[in-house]
């Protein structure tokens, strides 16, 4: 197959990250938890920039939560377009996936109360 020309061609780049931000808006409209995960890292990165918190830490959770979340729905379609039949290792592969997705959500929930927490409570009292 044909790479369309040089690796470090403007256009093959452009044309890469058109095909990426289908996949993303496909996850958007298809993955409803994708679209709540997305409006909870929209609200999380505002409380930061708003209470004047670390953005790297935030923004770095906001981004393993999405890309993951990602990440499992292109291993859901995959499995999906293997094989019409349930299968146990497709049913491992799909909860993996999403076990992926909930370990990160947590460790970003963690994050979050310990970023945000001390102060959104000295904003608060």
């Amino acid at each position: 197959m044909n790479s369309g020309g040089s690796a470090l061609s403007l256009r093959r780049w452009w044309r890469s990250v058109g095909f990426a931000w289908a996949g993303v808006a496909h996850t958007y409209r298809s993955q409803p938890n994708f679209r709540i995960e997305v409006w909870a890292a929209v609200t999380a990165l505002g409380l930061t920039v708003l209470l004047r918190a670390p953005l790297a830490p935030i923004a770095l959770c906001c981004a393993l939560v999405l890309s993951l979340e990602l990440v499992n729905t292109a291993l859901e379609a995959a499995v999906d377009l293997a094989s019409l039949e349930r299968h146990p290792l497709a049913r491992a592969a799909k909860d993996a996936a999403a076990g992926a997705v909930l370990v990160a959500s947590g460790g970003a929930l963690l994050v979050g109360v310990s970023v945000l927490g001390g102060a959104l409570w000295s904003r608060l009292t």
